[in-house]
């Protein structure tokens, strides 16, 4: 099942652009999905249970090195063409 994944990164802290930088540089290291990112969201567009594995390990990651931040994510069922 493919799934189109939107997500916005707030950091709690005053360098805010490092931690956002860095999430979205991680996130494009994966071969197997589909990452583009615009002035305001991050889109990951694959498998749904492989995009939910690497978000979990991705945000887990960002929590433990960059301390707080805010993720919000909308999930569509289906691949859009990004």
């Amino acid at each position: 099942m493919k799934t189109t994944i939107e997500i916005s990164k707030y950091p709690l802290n005053r360098n805010y652009e490092a931690p956002i930088l860095d999430f979205i540089e991680r996130m494009n290291a994966y071969q197997d999905i589909k990452v583009k990112t615009n002035a305001t969201a991050t889109h990951v567009v694959g498998d749904y249970d492989q995009v939910m594995k690497i978000l979990q390990d991705e945000i887990k990651h960002s929590f433990a090195k960059y301390g707080k931040s805010i993720f919000v994510m909308k999930i569509l069922h289906g691949a859009l063409d990004i």
